[in-house]
């Protein structure tokens, strides 16, 4: 029976656990602590936990990292040590790394380059309570050996969980973080209370925005148009699950981003992929200006109030 390790004890992380644990395959999820560990054990799922990161990985055959992107390269460097040269190792997290603006499989191409020829990144609309309700959805795996996403997708697949593979790696990776960015500025729409016409309108200027940067970084087109970027899209600017549209509805709403991000449990990636986006077109002088405007309302103060006038300038610009 193939063994999976999760890293990350995070709604995703156990989400995909619960999964694979239904799958028929042996899961072990490494939590920081010994009570995370013992509490997650206590609660009786469909997969074991430990905080030995020895036991966690002992014979494992895949490695899923399900973490915040911020807390990405840390986890790498702790669990890479632990790896044999078979093991495939598994981005979940949708964001870039913000002092560097590098995708996390760049992160782990670089902390462990025996594997580099066995990363496979997992991305979609994959919004975490519903697949754990076990609501069907669908998802893709990407990775540059196309038979590393297919030996990853056996063992994940099921009838309530679509999986297709590609080898476009930076496109999967980069419509996973960037849809984020534009889910804020849909959920300031909502929370502005513009209506569905100009959400719609912000949506499909921006993710024009987003495919030309995504093509300057190295993506393929098609993959903007799929599972992995419009359908990613779709889902996280439309539904009340999603913790970027959240955090957008709420500045709106004229809470601060300090206090907003205090009284949330989980991590909207969008917020440090903004960071990430601004830095990284600065320093490749690349044009994203809808990127800047997400940019300014959380960084620099502005009201959300200013998003249709500075965005319409942009787009006339």
């Amino acid at each position: 029976m193939p063994k999976v390790t999760i890293i990350g004890n995070t709604t995703w992380g156990n989400t995909l656990g619960t999964l694979l644990g239904n799958n028929g395959v042996t899961v072990t999820l490494w939590a920081r602590s010994e009570s995370e560990a013992e509490q997650l054990n206590h609660e009786k799922h469909s997969y074991a936990s430990t905080n030995d990161i020895a036991e966690a990985t002992d014979g494992t055959e895949l490695v899923i990292v399900a973490v915040p992107s911020q807390k990405f390269r840390e986890n790498i460097t702790h669990i890479k040590h632990h790896l044999n040269n078979r093991t495939i190792l598994m981005s979940a997290a949708k964001g870039l790394e913000v002092d560097s603006g590098k995708r996390m499989s760049q992160i782990i191409a670089e902390e462990v380059p025996p594997l580099k020829k066995q990363i496979c990144v997992l991305s979609g609309p994959n919004l975490a309570k519903e697949i754990a309700q076990g609501l069907p959805a669908a998802s893709v795996l990407a990775a540059q050996d196309i038979i590393i996403a297919k030996n990853a997708k056996d063992l994940l697949r099921s009838p309530r969980f679509l999986i297709f593979t590609t080898d476009d790696v930076v496109g999967v990776e980069l419509g996973g973080a960037l849809k984020n960015i534009i889910a804020l500025g849909a959920g300031m729409i909502d929370g502005l209370g513009l209506g569905d016409n100009a959400k719609a309108a912000f949506v499909a200027l921006s993710w024009n925005e987003v495919v030309s940067l995504g093509l300057a970084l190295g993506a393929k087109k098609d993959t903007f148009y799929g599972l992995a970027g419009l359908g990613d899209l779709i889902a996280t600017c439309a539904s009340t699950l999603s913790r970027n549209h959240y955090v957008g509805y709420q500045l709106a709403k004229g809470r601060s981003l300090a206090e907003i991000s205090t009284s949330m449990p989980q991590v909207a990636e969008g917020v440090t992929t903004t960071l990430a986006v601004h830095q990284l077109t600065k320093k490749l002088s690349l044009e994203a200006p809808i990127a800047k405007i997400i940019h300014d309302i959380l960084f620099q103060n502005k009201p959300a109030t200013e998003l249709i006038a500075s965005f319409s300038k942009a787009i006339k610009d």
